[in-house]
């Protein structure tokens, strides 16, 4: 299969090809292999990536149903980022919900121009008289940062005058090289202000938090049920159906549990050296891992209730389901998928297909790190670059309120047990011969299309009807295209069904694959080649 990756970057210049050749990688596990990731799109290209505004307040902090997010820039930015990840959220007692609100200061020319911090205070107040909300955060975008204003003053202006909490996230679009960038920001500011500042007790024996999970289609939900189904106490979800309330007092929780690896473990870390929680790795897609997570959890507590629960729990839901189980995996057994999407999803995405028979042939990351496709081992052998360091790193120290719920030794041996603390990346799952890219942009995906002729491409909405047209399905892991849960076990039915009416959907009898009309490759026309992206760096093999 190396061919595939020549041809493909034989479409490119020398310079395109030099930047872009480390960002492929066909799997190969005998021997080291290292992926280049987290480093700026090449201008020109059609990228798939957001901003790092997207990230903090799009990905991290909207999903916060108890906090008025205000978005401090042009309108479009507040539109991009609302709605479009279906977070659901159920009304708190009080009956607040703001997720189904688009709040922004809707910054015009004049405000370019002569400052916008006067408009950033009109609006808060407003805020305050339509639905005087407890708190309220305050995200930045790119005219923002250009002109200076001073949103952090604005802030401390608005916790004077309301009396409420009041946190300005400094995420203007154009930091960072991805909306990776902007995790980190929301990440910090969270355990900054908000982590920690409620001593309230949760009553439960034993608790956990639900890191990196933002309830998209539900999928939140139905984790939660089947965690207090076994026993499990749910401190805080960070962040979807999520409240600030609850996340006040996560520090009270014994573990993390970190869905999402790339979105949240700066706050996994930093909860780890302030309060001494630690935290592990789960994957609640797909049924082994559901499984495997669960198993995993009733180890680190070591409760011999919690196991028998546990084993319980996973012989009822699976008895619930396997007919169901059966019946698509027959339908859907055989097919090739290909998964382009963020966070940890092209990884546990895999699971899920390989439970109905369906191999991945390519899976990369919009916003990945090193460390999401290799493991945190590669961690201190990255190379941080200028990018990189405009994001704050904090250095927490540990908090008066540090608990060390494991003994060393115990933390040790669950180190190696159930991978505490640990996440190995996403390529060690993956098959020899399978394709990792990282930062795929619009020319790839039909290229690698055509030549692994996958039967299902997963993906976000700025690729999936380029790829329908194509005359291949489209499934949007971003959002579900309104469908959902795919968490849990019933999720992985709801899966299932959805794949299933996809790929029988009969309109595809009428589209004729492009592949399917005329040769890939020019050679096959007796055509002359030309000459490879090798033979132009006088390099041996860049496959």
């Amino acid at each position: 299969m190396a061919e595939v990756k020549t041809e493909i970057l034989a479409k490119y210049k020398a310079k395109v090809f030099k930047s872009r050749k480390d960002h492929i990688l066909e799997v190969d596990k005998s021997k080291e292999q290292i992926i280049a990731a987290n480093t700026r799109a090449i201008p020109g290209i059609m990228t798939n990536r957001g901003c790092c505004y997207a990230g903090c307040k799009g990905v991290v902090l909207g999903p916060l149903k108890d906090t008025l997010v205000l978005t401090h820039g042009p309108i479009g930015c507040g539109f991009y980022s609302w709605g479009t990840r279906r977070n659901k959220a159920r009304a708190d007692a009080d009956g607040s919900n703001y997720v189904q609100y688009c709040f922004s200061t809707d910054m015009q020319e004049p405000d370019i121009v002569f400052g916008g911090d006067n408009k950033l205070k009109k609006a808060i107040e407003e805020g305050f008289k339509l639905f005087n909300p407890k708190r309220i955060m305050i995200c930045s975008t790119c005219p923002v940062g250009l002109i200076g204003d001073d949103i952090h003053a604005v802030a401390a202006w608005a916790e004077s005058e309301f009396g409420v909490t009041c946190v300005a996230f400094s995420c203007e679009g154009y930091k960072g090289v991805s909306q990776s960038a902007g995790h980190h920001i929301a990440n910090n500011g969270l355990m900054k202000r908000i982590i920690g500042t409620d001593d309230r007790e949760y009553p439960a024996k034993f608790k956990v938090n639900l890191l990196g999970e933002y309830n998209i289609g539900g999928d939140g939900w139905e984790t939660e049920r089947i965690l207090k189904k076994i026993g499990y106490g749910v401190v805080a979800v960070f962040t979807g159906d999520g409240a600030l309330a609850d996340i006040a007092r996560s520090h009270k929780a014994d573990l993390n549990l970190v869905q999402c690896h790339r979105s949240i473990n700066y706050v996994a870390e930093m909860m780890k050296s302030a309060f001494g929680t630690n935290w592990l790795k789960v994957n609640f897609i797909g049924l082994k891992s559901i499984a495997q997570t669960l198993r995993n959890i009733s180890e680190f507590f070591g409760d011999n209730q919690i196991k028998e629960r546990t084993e319980a729990v996973l012989e009822e839901e699976m008895a619930a389901i396997s007919g169901d189980l059966a019946h698509y995996r027959e339908r859907l057994q055989g097919h090739k998928a290909a998964i382009f999407v963020g966070g940890s999803r092209s990884h546990h995405y895999q699971d899920l297909l390989r439970d109905y028979g369906v191999t991945t042939v390519l899976a990369g990351y919009e916003f990945g790190h090193r460390d999401d496709y290799e493991g945190r081992r590669v961690i201190p052998d990255i190379k941080e670059d200028a990018d990189s360091k405009n994001i704050e790193n904090l250095v927490i120290d540990k908090d008066l309120r540090y608990r060390a719920f494991l003994s060393p030794e115990r933390a040790d041996e669950l180190k190696n047990a159930i991978g505490l603390e640990n996440y190995e990346g996403m390529i060690r799952d993956m098959e020899d011969g399978t394709f990792v890219v990282d930062d795929l942009n619009h020319y790839e995906t039909e290229a690698f299309v055509k030549f692994l002729k996958p039967d299902i491409f997963f993906s976000g909405i700025k690729d999936k009807y380029v790829i329908q047209k194509g005359g291949i399905l489209s499934r949007q892991l971003h959002s579900y295209d309104y469908s959902g849960p795919y968490s849990g076990f019933k999720g992985s039915i709801i899966f299932g069904q959805d794949l299933t009416m996809g790929l029988y959907a009969p309109a595809w009898k009428l589209v004729k694959a492009p592949w399917k009309q005329k040769p890939i490759s020019p050679n096959q026309e007796g055509e002359s080649k030309e000459p490879t992206n090798s033979e132009r760096l006088g390099e041996k093999d860049h496959a």
